[in-house]
């Protein structure tokens, strides 16, 4: 059942430990204002008082099939409790409540917490995080010595660096970028709803060279952590270091907020962005997700590894990028 507060929910969230950005109560606002997704944020009380969150939205796709997922546009989720108990009680709630929608099945995203009868599924990706010091003498010293010479020779040409309060200068970056690996891009109503929904929690922060963006990176924030979540360049960003510069800007903007934490996120393991942090220094940590199989009979692969999607991406890249861009609400809607 649903029986919460926005402020009773977060405030709940803000005091867990294994709390992430991504069991904000305003995802729910997100999925269904963008999409029409209907959200299912479930809880558990105990004595008056939440026990026990679990963020999840409901996906339909014609493409992608019918799912339950913790936290749906999001890496990460799963549920939130105070004990065993709390928990086993909100699992069972996502089950009932799957069984009920009759889903294809119930997805738990970079979570350590499930029960016996869900399947746990890993090896695909990896997280990366590292400390932030303070210093930036001590922060440009954390970085690889070959990657730190990137870092300092795109500080001397002259580009620059803004926040930005729009996706304006975002966007178009982020769309080619998603063309050019051959997936669907979100929406620019996506973006906008994102900044007004998280306010300062949510940011970008744009490289320019002559006043024109070369790359763009749109970032969350939460407590002390900062976690780079979309980006987008130009093909000169590799020549000119603005993605190095990028990352190096958003470290010490995250520090002036007071973040000690730099969470670069998830990659797909062996592919070119896992490669490039760790080449940024940071150690890779397996991720698992876990899954309730309700009327499927096999684990979901929603995902470009997956052969059955080698010809569709080859083709997507191929598209002008106006077409793909206008193309992509229709698929990124069902992607989740």
């Amino acid at each position: 059942m649903t029986s919460f507060r926005d402020d009773e929910w977060d405030e709940f969230v803000r005091a867990h430990p294994a709390a992430t950005f991504f069991h904000h109560s305003a995802w729910r606002h997100v999925a269904s204002g963008v999409f029409g997704h209907r959200p299912h944020f479930l809880d558990v009380r105990r004595n008056g008082n939440l026990a026990a969150v679990l963020p999840l939205v409901e996906v339909r796709s014609r493409f992608f099939g019918h799912a339950l997922i913790s936290n749906a546009y999001c890496v990460g989720g799963g549920p939130l409790a105070i004990d065993e108990s709390a928990l086993s009680q909100i699992l069972d709630q996502a089950e009932e409540l799957g069984r009920r929608l009759r889903v294809d099945y119930v997805e738990l995203r970079d979570t350590q917490y499930a029960k016996a009868g869900w399947t746990r599924q890993e090896e695909l990706y990896a997280g990366f995080e590292g400390p932030l010091p303070f210093s930036e003498e001590d922060n440009l010293k954390q970085i690889p010595r070959k990657q730190r010479a990137v870092v300092r020779k795109a500080l001397g040409r002259g580009l620059t660096v803004t926040i930005e309060t729009s996706p304006d200068a975002f966007f178009p970056l982020y769309a080619r970028t998603m063309r050019d690996h051959g997936t669907p891009a979100l929406p620019r109503r996506y973006f906008q709803r994102l900044l007004r929904v998280f306010g300062a929690d949510c940011e970008i922060l744009t490289v320019s060279e002559g006043g024109r963006p070369v790359s763009s990176v749109l970032s969350y924030f939460f407590g002390d952590r900062v976690m780079p979540y979309y980006t987008g360049c130009r093909p000169e960003a590799r020549r000119l270091g603005s993605n190095d510069l990028m990352y190096w800007a958003l470290m010490r903007r995250a520090v002036s907020r007071g973040c000690s934490i730099f969470d670069f996120g998830r990659s797909k393991v062996g592919a070119g962005p896992y490669g490039f942090k760790v080449n940024w220094g940071f150690e890779p940590r397996p991720i698992a997700n876990y899954y309730r199989l309700i009327t499927a009979a096999d684990l979901p692969e929603v995902n470009p590894a997956n052969p059955k999607y080698a010809g569709l991406i080859q083709a997507w890249r191929r598209l002008p990028i106006p077409v793909a861009t206008a193309l992509s609400p229709v698929l990124s809607r069902g992607l989740g």
